[in-house]
């Protein structure tokens, strides 16, 4: 079922939804499990699966010379998706990036995506490698996220590449990254709504946001879409600070503040348990205050741990 189908679906109740990420190369598909089963029971209807891009890494020779290698470190999402929709029987909605694909290797992948009945994909344009400032696209591949919303929206119209003839049509629902705090190499808010707004034109369906602490930003952020005539659901994601070291790596690492009052309950924590308590206790108010909002969905940010998200689902769902 399509993400706008179950917004529909839900009649005005606030349901529960989360992101995994891929286990590293090594770890078996039990440990997606693992952390998934505990948020079963609050009866998400879809889960997304990230994907990661691949690094590089630099190996010395013997003659002192540096050679280069591209390594990936986690596994692709097709496998993990079909293997979430057969043991759960639910919605698993890859991430597809532009960083490490053409538009060929993006073509195929959609195209397997369709054969395994996936019908939901958020497209993603993806950081740079780490060995780089600024993102470098593949050769013959996006440079930015509302190109590859396009080619899915042209295989949706059975338009293919190098195959003009192709009459099969894919049925996919496109998501789209929102940032209620912009981009962080969007020049100013207007500028990237303006491009969000080039994203739901060339066939988005809906919106997913980059992680927030601060409720009025999302609310702005919807204003502001609406205002400039988005009007696609947008979908809140949201992450339960779990540990001391978050205060300074989440706002560096995401581009997005934390409120002054959050900060002070953290720093006031001796450990890391007394700040993950916090952050559950914070990602709750702010979880219920969205919730009385009437948003569809609450999505959360695992990052492949669940017991603090359990935390936040049991108080509220």
């Amino acid at each position: 079922m399509k993400i706008t189908e179950h917004i529909k679906k839900s009649k005005g109740k606030t349901k529960f939804t989360f992101e995994t990420l891929p286990p590293l190369k090594g770890h078996s598909i039990q440990s997606i499990y693992e952390n998934i089963d505990p948020l079963m029971e609050f009866k998400p209807p879809f889960i997304d699966v990230t994907y990661h891009r691949e690094e590089v890494i630099l190996n010395e020779k013997s003659n002192g010379l540096l050679e280069k290698k591209i390594v990936k470190r986690r596994p692709g999402t097709v496998g993990i998706c079909a293997a979430l929709q057969n043991k759960y029987n639910i919605d698993a909605v890859p991430h597809i990036l532009c960083g490490g694909f053409s538009k060929e290797d993006t073509e195929n992948l959609l195209i397997d995506l369709d054969f395994l009945g996936i019908d939901n994909v958020v497209a993603l344009r993806g950081d740079a490698i780490k060995t780089e400032t600024y993102f470098t696209p593949e050769k013959d591949g996006h440079k930015y996220a509302s190109e590859l919303v396009d080619q899915i929206t042209n295989l949706n119209n059975g338009i293919y590449l190098n195959e003009p003839e192709i009459s099969n049509k894919t049925n996919f629902c496109v998501g789209v990254a929102g940032y209620p705090e912009k981009h962080m190499e969007a020049p100013s808010l207007k500028s990237d709504l303006h491009f969000l707004k080039e994203k739901i034109k060339l066939g988005a369906d809906y919106i997913i946001t980059q992680m927030f602490f601060d409720n009025s930003k999302f609310f702005e952020f919807k204003e502001l879409c609406e205002k400039k005539g988005i009007n696609v659901p947008i979908i809140p994601g949201l992450k339960p600070i779990s540990t001391l070291k978050q205060i300074n790596l989440i706002p560096h690492r995401f581009h997005c503040d934390l409120p002054e009052e959050l900060i002070k309950a953290l720093i006031k924590c001796k450990d890391n348990s007394e700040a993950r308590q916090v952050g559950i206790e914070w990602c709750i108010k702010q979880s219920k205050e969205l919730m009385d909002a009437g948003l569809p969905f609450l999505h959360y940010y695992s990052m492949g741990r669940s017991s603090n998200i359990r935390a936040v689902a049991e108080a509220i769902f």
